[in-house]
């Protein structure tokens, strides 16, 4: 029979709405019954938490999320199926993400020993660097719907609007599990004492540094900023990690390029030589790239890309990017 330890923690899991720990406790019971010689008892706690673990997978929140996005207009919705094998970074990053997911999986075993897995995160770095596809990867590798929030929709010009707003995605965040990406983060967490801060905008900021803190749902929080310099100090205490994202090295220029490239390419290319030429591209514009090689060679029939189309369209790109370099 379970102990009074475990009834209480089944109360508590269950006020709580922490389907996880209810599950894991149960199944602690149903251990116990098996050791206890009562066989069948525990054959049956077992197949009742296995039935509502594949009912919880088959109601993940997709239509939840979907009604979250046709009501407020707030969150656009998908479902990834990207993996870390998929992100081409410093091992230094995936590393640090790997822990992350880690320590998501094994949620249950970390709060039953009272501890907080990783689940609030700060990307920063320049565009293309693959702060935002980092989002979808997460999601993916937890099989968690993605949700992006829509800033233009939470930023309004109504005094006290946007403080609401965030509020109702909050409710959103702990009511539906999955991963919340806040994009172009420094919008919401400049400085409160810049010169062209107002009263609103601080308003906000103080409700969202409130929020986040306050926050202790078991849903994933990536924020993501492309000026790191204009974030408001205040903000970094409240996340588990603050992740810096680099242009790539020659060496993941390569990766990238052969993930796109592979089949479209003579056996014996020169991968070396185009890291070289390709340096000072973001992970982005390698793929843009990659694709208006492939694009070159089956618009004129071409049997292969060659070094040189490759290098036509890395110095286009070169001297797109140039218009933009402050």
């Amino acid at each position: 029979m379970a102990s009074s330890t475990q009834i209480k923690a089944l109360m508590q899991s269950h006020i709580d709405q922490d389907d996880d720990r209810f599950l894991s406790i149960a199944l602690q019971v149903a251990a116990h019954e098996a050791r206890s010689g009562h066989g069948k008892l525990a054959q049956e706690l077992k197949s009742l938490v296995d039935k509502a673990k594949k009912k919880s997978r088959e109601n993940l929140p997709v239509s939840i999320a979907n009604s979250i996005k046709d009501t407020t207009g707030l969150l656009s919705t998908s479902h990834s199926k990207l993996r870390l094998n998929d992100l081409i970074v410093s091992s230094e990053v995936k590393g640090r993400l790997e822990r992350l997911v880690k320590e998501q999986k094994h949620l249950v075993t970390l709060k039953n020993h009272g501890l907080s897995p990783r689940r609030k995160l700060l990307l920063a770095g320049k565009p293309g660097t693959g702060k935002t596809y980092t989002a979808s990867v997460l999601a993916g590798e937890l099989n968690y719907p993605l949700f992006e929030v829509r800033l233009d929709a939470v930023i309004t010009k109504y005094l006290g609007e946007s403080s609401t707003q965030l509020r109702q995605i909050f409710d959103a965040i702990r009511e539906v599990r999955g991963v919340y990406f806040f994009d172009e983060f420094d919008a919401l967490g400049s400085h409160r004492g810049s010169n062209n801060d107002v009263g609103e905008a601080r308003r906000i900021l103080n409700s969202f540094l409130q929020m986040i803190e306050q926050d202790d749902s078991n849903s994933v929080i990536v924020c993501a900023t492309n000026h790191i310099e204009a974030l408001d100090h205040a903000l970094f205490r409240r996340f588990d990690d603050v992740i810096r994202y680099e242009l790539p090295t020659e060496d993941e220029i390569v990766l990238l390029f052969k993930s796109r490239l592979r089949g479209y390419v003579a056996k014996n290319f020169s991968w070396k030589k185009l890291a070289l030429v390709a340096q000072g591209l973001s992970n982005a514009e390698v793929t843009l790239v990659a694709n208006d090689a492939i694009k070159e060679m089956l618009i004129h029939d071409h049997p292969a890309i060659s070094l040189e189309m490759l290098n036509c369209a890395i110095q286009d790109r070169l001297n797109m990017s140039k218009h933009f370099t402050i």
